[in-house]
């Protein structure tokens, strides 16, 4: 509590000297005065005081009034401070701490607001001629030799030892307070970094679950309306499909907009909340195949290599490219067939999605955010993805993912 305290008085004389720095500097001023005109006035018992009262006076009133400008020249100010204080000692005045308290205030400003360099100089300069001008002052004559070299030297080292450590902490908190604001600022890029790539995030997914499920949608409808008449069972069954497809969509948004709702901690759940689905993988691919015939487009899938386990984020991520790539083949693309190959060759998953089709001239394949998803997607675990028109015909992804992901693995908690 009473450090508390102190530290509060402390602020607010800081604040009351910033505010009001000439009436702190003259009120010192005049005090400096007071102690140099008392510390004119003492002697040694056995020595008889000096004749110069007036010129003491004024040396004296010099070296406090220069004080003044310590702010802006305090190397002007230990200069003649320095000055006055030494002929005040050759005219015979006693050297006493408030004999030296000018040059002491001086030394103190200096040691503050300069650099270290300076204040050695300069106070080693002003020590060595004060205690030159004590040694061969008639007024230590009593005196030994040891007592006028260590008075004046302990004296003038006080101010400038307490002056050093003033800089130091106030370099020390002036640094203490840019770490600080580098990490305030460093916490908000950093934020706004995370929002703009749960954003990305959010958009990648949004658009894989509405383009792929309203795509197959669009052609299932199209496809029932063209064999209605003709085939009337048929299109009896690519309705039904329809239905799933759109009951599909209508969970995956649930679930996506349900996870943006979620709290961070589930056991706060509502006794009425409903669980969410668990993110889709590559164990959803017959079900992808299925929905994507439906549609008119036969998908064949193969798959090389033994099959190992994948992380969450990468049979998440494996899947929406898959599912993104077949996608784009129904809506921009004339093909009626689809190849899925899955290779698993050591630490890597390639995936490859072929088709032989040609691209529909009002929406060039390759073009738009389909292929920018899945390159990022690819990329957020450390993947590779290359998307673009085969040689013999048709349009090709392909892309390779390590089997646990290299980066943060966020996208495995996004259904």
């Amino acid at each position: 509590m009473s450090i508390t305290l102190e530290r509060r008085y402390a602020d607010r004389l800081e604040e009351f000297a910033a505010r009001h720095a000439f009436l702190v500097d003259l009120a010192m001023v005049l005090a400096l005065m007071g102690c140099a005109a008392l510390g004119g006035s003492l002697t040694l018992p056995s020595a008889d005081p000096p004749d110069q009262d007036t010129t003491a006076t004024v040396l004296m009133g010099v070296a406090c009034l220069v004080l003044l400008k310590h702010r802006t020249h305090p190397r002007t100010a230990v200069v003649v401070a320095g000055g006055c204080t030494v002929a005040a000692v050759v005219l015979g005045y006693l050297v006493t701490p408030l004999l030296l308290a000018p040059v002491m205030a001086a030394l103190y400003w200096l040691a503050t607001l300069t650099d270290r360099r300076t204040t050695r100089v300069y106070g080693i300069i002003t020590m060595l001629s004060v205690i030159v001008a004590a040694v061969f002052s008639h007024s230590m004559d009593h005196l030994s030799l040891l007592l006028r070299t260590i008075g004046p030297f302990f004296w003038l080292m006080l101010p400038l030892a307490a002056g050093n450590m003033t800089r130091l902490r106030r370099a020390y908190l002036q640094a203490v307070q840019a770490r600080a604001e580098h990490a305030e600022r460093t916490r908000e890029e950093e934020a706004r970094l995370r929002v703009t790539e749960e954003r990305m995030r959010i958009a990648r997914e949004l658009h894989d679950v509405v383009a792929h499920h309203m795509a197959l949608a669009n052609a299932q409808a199209g496809t029932a309306a063209h064999l209605a008449l003709t085939h009337p069972e048929q299109t009896q069954k690519i309705l039904t499909d329809l239905t799933g497809t759109t009951s599909s969509a209508l969970r995956e948004l649930k679930a996506a907009l349900g996870l943006l709702r979620q709290n961070d901690h589930e056991d706060d759940a509502g006794p009425g909340s409903t669980a969410l689905e668990p993110a889709p993988g590559l164990a959803r691919l017959p079900e992808l195949v299925s929905a994507c015939a439906s549609a008119g487009l036969e998908v064949t899938v193969t798959t090389e290599g033994e099959p190992q386990p994948l992380s969450p984020g990468v049979d998440l991520t494996a899947f929406r490219i898959v599912q993104e790539a077949l996608t784009n083949v129904t809506k921009h693309a004339t093909a009626e067939a689809a190849r899925v190959r899955l290779t698993y060759t050591g630490s890597r998953l390639l995936i490859t999605v072929t088709n032989d089709g040609t691209s529909k001239p009002q929406a060039p394949e390759g073009r738009g955010f389909g292929v920018m998803g899945m390159r990022e997607r690819a990329h957020s675990i450390g993947g590779e993805l290359c998307a673009g028109p085969r040689p013999q015909g048709g349009f090709e992804v392909t892309t390779a993912l390590p089997l646990q992901p290299s980066t943060h693995p966020g996208e495995g908690t996004t259904p």
